[in-house]
């Protein structure tokens, strides 16, 4: 069965990741050790953060009280626009294949774990949040990937099979899960190589 649809992770696939040193910038900002942050964040981040429970300001104020830490609002103010701001680069590789993919007449979707409030940003400053077919984010459902209703709400969105869907993303539990359900998913490394990968199932020529 043909391809109809390309679906796109954001984080580290349509954006860059974060600037070297930005984690150490907030951890230094909360005044936690760095590996204190990530531990907090691996184990809060999905349900708290992706899931939509709490915005990003709220997030950081939860998990910093869990260490004991009780930063004022505008530190926290100041610990989550850096949060947001890490993610706010985008890699122009992705931006001109996601182009090239639309010209070509498929469908594109956008599947990601994204708080609430970087969402506000994201439909407000980036083009391809307006312009894909269908944009499928964690914050809206209350599902994250890996979890299987994720994956049905965006198959379900663009009307196509799962045989007929492309899916991107940095994670490889995500990729897993997708394959799993008949999606036709591919590890991000780069763009060049998203693109012989693309070619290889005559997405582009």
């Amino acid at each position: 069965m043909s391809i109809k649809a390309v679906v796109f992770d954001f984080g580290n696939v349509i954006c860059f990741p974060p600037p070297e040193g930005q984690r150490e910038k907030i951890a230094a900002m909360a005044g936690l050790p760095l590996h204190t942050l990530d531990e907090l964040d691996r184990q809060y981040r999905g349900d708290l953060f992706d899931r939509g429970t709490l915005d990003t300001k709220g997030y950081y104020k939860f998990i910093l009280e869990q260490a004991g830490v009780f930063p004022g609002d505008e530190a926290l103010q100041k610990i989550a626009q850096a949060d947001s701001d890490g993610w706010k680069k985008m890699n122009p590789g992705t931006e001109a294949l996601i182009r090239e993919i639309q010209r070509a007449g498929f469908k594109l979707g956008i599947l990601s774990n994204m708080p609430r409030d970087f969402l506000a940003w994201g439909r407000a400053h980036i083009g391809f949040f307006r312009t894909a077919d269908v944009g499928i984010f964690s914050c809206e459902l209350g599902f994250i990937k890996p979890e299987t209703p994720i994956y049905e709400a965006l198959l379900a969105a663009l009307g196509c099979r799962a045989e007929e869907v492309v899916f991107f993303d940095d994670v490889q539990d995500n990729i897993d899960k997708a394959v799993s359900l008949g999606i036709l998913g591919f590890l991000w490394k780069d763009p060049e190589t998203a693109r012989k990968d693309l070619r290889s199932v005559h997405v582009i020529t």
